[in-house]
């Protein structure tokens, strides 16, 4: 049980969290604060939130547990101004989809306190945002990533460990520097892809005609570049050092297939879809 819970950021996660913590009755107070006056206000109007706080210091003191849920871009500025207000036994984590710069970002606000931090990052979410898309089940059996680092209190990663199995995750831990580079491969580098074809088939001059006749493969394809477009610019910044060499990477691929595809070199293009193939057919296996 967490007497006071502080949710900086009451989007879709944030949301989502307080709404499974509360279904089980693992909180007696959330304090949520965030840049939208009316978002909070919904929040408070739907239940997921007991109040707003005015500033981020207000929302998390004598918190026991903060979670901030705020673009990568924004998660340093947070630290800063909530520090001053934080308790000496406040654990504090984090959602975003980097952690190395989340991480730097915090030594610096924390100073002597960022033992209390752990790292977090949940494998789940939606191209949708805002509090009204966040529902209590968006964590079942889905995966949340923790990544301490060596001077992390371990009793403090414990008790977010906890949290989490509390909205119905499964944890696992790993470095910082390990999760940004399989996340940059397995959701970034995705996304990256859907924006930019989205963006390049809209300046065509037939584009109304090829969304007009846009079917399931494209609509599957492009879903994630329905999402917040100011995260995922922080999230590729903020990852950059991972994200670029694998973009270097598929640009190769994708010279490789041009040239297929203007030799016609069919056999080229068989064994490479059939691994593929063969790839995603075992992923399904596993989901």
């Amino acid at each position: 049980m967490i007497n006071r819970l502080a949710i900086i950021g009451v989007g879709l996660i944030g949301g989502s969290l307080a709404r499974a913590l509360k279904e089980v009755d693992a909180v007696r107070e959330i304090v949520g604060f965030g840049r939208s006056v009316g978002n909070l206000q919904l929040a408070i109007e739907l239940g997921v939130i007991d109040r707003a706080a005015v500033n981020a210091a207000d929302a998390v003191r004598d918190a026991e547990l903060v979670v901030i849920a705020v673009p990568v871009g924004n998660s340093g500025e947070i630290l800063r101004l909530m520090a001053p207000a934080l308790a000496p036994d406040t654990i504090v984590t984090d959602v975003g989809s980097v952690k190395g710069s989340v991480i730097a970002a915090a030594r610096r606000a924390l100073g002597d306190r960022f033992p209390n931090f752990v790292p977090g990052h949940p494998l789940a979410g939606t191209e949708q945002s805002g509090v009204g898309a966040s529902h209590a089940g968006l964590f079942r059996d889905r995966r949340v990533i923790l990544t301490p680092e060596i001077d992390t209190r371990p009793a403090a990663t414990a008790q977010v460990s906890a949290l989490w199995k509390t909205a119905g995750a499964d944890v696992v831990t790993m470095s910082a520097e390990l999760h940004d580079r399989v996340l940059a491969a397995s959701s970034h580098l995705p996304h990256v892809l859907a924006y930019t074809l989205v963006d390049m088939l809209v300046r065509h001059d037939d584009h109304k005609a090829v969304f007009d006749c846009a079917a399931g493969g494209f609509l599957d394809f492009t879903r994630i570049a329905a999402s917040d477009p100011v995260m995922w610019r922080d999230i590729c910044l903020a990852n950059r050092a991972a994200l670029a060499p694998l973009l270097r990477q598929y640009q190769g691929e994708l010279d490789e297939l041009i040239r297929a595809v203007d030799e016609g070199d069919g056999a080229w293009m068989l064994d490479i879809f059939t691994r593929a193939k063969h790839a995603r057919d075992a992923l399904n296996k596993k989901m």
